[in-house]
C-alpha cells in the first residue's frame, strides 16, 4: 500500500497567557495551501483519509475532503508531541526574526517531547495501524512535522528523532509498505502544488 503522510498548512502564531494548551487554526496563506493541495491530490486514487484531532491538521484536510468526497477519520495518536504547549510560533516567524530558537533547531538541539521512547512508539503503532487497516490501498494522513520525522526515522533507523528534517507546510511525504512488513520511503517534503504560487515558505 501507498501511504501519503502530510503536514499541516501555515498555522496562526498563539502564545497564550493563561496557560491552555495553543491549538491555532490555519492562517490565511495555510487556507490557500490547503485548497492547492487539495486540488494536486483530486488527481490521486485515496481510498482513505486520516488527521490528527489539532485545528491546523483538520482544516487541512477539510479541503481534500471536499475534493476527493472521502469522510476524515481523526487518529489521535498522530497529534504532535507538543500538543499541550501554551504556545505555538511557526519556525517561519522565528527565522526571518532572527530568534535563538531557530538557530537551535538548526544546530539539533531543540527539545522534543518530554517522552521521546512514548511519542515515538505511539506514532509508529498509529500509522501501523492505519496500514493494516487499508493493505492495499492509498490512504492520506494530515498531521504535524514531529510525526513525520518520527515516522520517517523510524523507516531510516534513525532512533526516535523529532527534527532531522523539516517538512514544508502541505508537503506529501510517500512512504510503500509491503504486506511483508518492508517500509520504504518514495519521496519526502513534495511541495510541487506549492511552486510558483506564492506560498512555499
Amino acid at each position: 500500500m501507498e501511504l501519503l503522510i502530510i503536514r499541516h498548512g501555515l498555522p496562526q502564531r498563539v502564545e497564550n497567557s493563561d496557560g491552555s494548551a495553543a491549538d491555532p487554526e490555519l492562517a490565511p496563506n495555510g487556507h490557500a495551501q490547503a485548497l492547492r493541495l487539495a486540488d494536486w491530490l483530486a488527481a490521486e486514487r485515496i481510498d482513505a483519509l486520516y488527521a490528527s484531532p489539532m485545528r491546523r491538521a483538520q482544516q487541512t484536510a477539510l479541503p481534500v475532503a471536499h475534493g476527493l468526497d472521502l469522510p476524515i477519520v481523526t487518529e489521535p495518536d498522530v497529534a504532535e508531541w507538543d500538543r499541550d504547549s501554551a504556545a505555538y510560533i511557526p519556525m517561519e516567524e522565528m527565522k526571518a526574526a532572527k530568534d535563538g530558537t531557530w538557530e537551535a533547531f538548526l544546530r539539533g538541539e531543540l527539545s522534543g517531547p518530554s517522552d521521546p521512547d512514548l511519542f515515538h512508539k505511539t506514532v509508529v503503532d498509529a500509522i501501523e495501524r492505519i496500514i493494516s487497516a487499508h493493505r492495499g490501498q492509498t490512504v492520506a494522513v494530515v498531521c504535524h512535522g514531529g510525526v513525520i520525522n518520527a515516522y520517517a526515522s523510524h523507516i531510516l533507523g534513525l532512533g526516535q528523532s523529532v527534527g532531522f528534517f523539516h517538512p514544508s507546510y502541505t508537503s506529501i511525504n510517500r512512504v510503500v509498505a509491503a504486506s511483508s512488513g518492508e517500509r520504504s520511503i518514495a519521496s519526502l517534503n513534495d511541495t510541487g502544488h506549492l511552486r510558483g504560487t506564492g506560498l512555499l515558505a
